[in-house]
């Protein structure tokens, strides 16, 4: 078999297998009601193609306003903290990516018959964005440098990005819900959602702003502070569903 290909199958897998495996956690759960498969896969394809496609032409635009390259923001920061690029990759960015993922949410409100739907349908857009933004990214990591950058990535965006996803968009899911389902404001959830995803892209982004003013150790911290930001957002929005489960039908957060 052609190298090439072999090589693009394994990215694929990698890039995708993990997304779908937190898909299945994240349905199971909830232990009544669970979401077939079907639609949670159709919001999933979604997230990975549409949304991305939205958040891509949104940001390209975005970024030739700003005279930037085509490229993710957060990326641009090692050779150019200024700024304008924060700005762009904590605010813009996080903007428009929950806006295109909560578009996937709105395609499923008409199968929401309880408010934790919406956490789980959100957390499938999510997690079919991150999917094939790990695809790209972890692509260009083993096309550029190799294996050992691809594994690398991989492991990190895997661990982290795949989960802040999930964990962002499961909250727009959750306001998009409570509108439909109690008539309750869905902005705020949105403006949430927003909020973790900027905070996420700042703590990747710690290393090269601080790294002039306390060394390599800004790396470090920024790591941490995003495996944490990712793993607290999804652990979130599994014990929001187990409370809203556990709450007697018809009664309110």
């Amino acid at each position: 078999m052609d190298p090439v290909v072999v090589a693009f199958v394994v990215l694929l897998l990698v890039a995708f297998i993990p997304s779908l495996l937190y898909l299945i956690w994240i349905r199971n759960t909830e232990r009544y009601s669970r979401e077939p498969y079907g639609r949670l896969l159709r919001v999933f394809a979604f997230g990975a193609i549409v949304s991305v496609v939205i958040a891509v032409a949104f940001e390209v635009l975005l970024l030739a306003l700003f005279n930037r390259n085509i490229e993710r923001v957060y990326e641009v920061f090692g050779t150019d903290p200024t700024i304008p690029s924060l700005a762009l990759a904590c605010v813009i960015a996080p903007i428009v990516e929950e806006a295109s993922k909560g578009l996937g949410v709105l395609r499923a409100k008409r199968f929401m018959t309880e408010i934790e739907d919406g956490i789980v349908y959100g957390a499938a857009v999510g997690l079919g964005f991150a999917a094939t933004e790990n695809l790209l990214y972890e692509g260009d990591a083993y096309f550029s440098n190799g294996a050992e950058a691809f594994i690398t990535v991989a492991v990190i965006r895997s661990l982290s990005s795949a989960l802040l996803h999930a964990g962002a968009s499961s909250v727009v899911g959750l306001g998009i819900a409570r509108r439909a389902l109690e008539s309750r404001g869905w902005f705020p959830y949105y403006i949430a959602g927003v909020i973790m995803h900027s905070s996420f892209n700042f703590a990747a982004s710690f290393g090269a702003l601080y790294e002039d003013d306390i060394g390599e150790s800004a790396y470090l911290i920024g790591l941490v502070a995003a495996f944490f930001l990712a793993i607290a957002g999804i652990a979130m929005a599994r014990s929001k569903i187990h409370q809203l489960e556990s709450r007697p039908r018809g009664s309110r957060w």
